[in-house]
């Protein structure tokens, strides 16, 4: 059984060492593994609450944006 946090599951960053492999590169794997998993971002999205419709128009807001973007690179 994995223990659980409130909200999501508790998963364990395993980075295999070879032999002979130094700690500065598996230091760097570690921390990619890290950054994909996306904690850092969620904690900072849950330091404020942010109002369902804000995140709403923020979204919005950022695929037309995106759009705008793309429209001009086809141009």
């Amino acid at each position: 059984m994995q223990p659980q946090i409130k909200g999501g599951d508790l998963d364990m960053i395993i980075v295999p060492v070879k032999d002979g492999e130094s700690i500065e590169k598996a230091l760097k794997k570690f921390k990619r593994k890290f950054e994909k998993t996306g904690a850092i971002r969620e904690l900072r999205a849950r330091k404020t609450f942010v109002k369902p419709s804000v995140k709403r128009r923020t979204q919005i807001q950022k695929a037309i944006y995106v759009q705008q973007m793309q429209l001009q690179d086809e141009q």
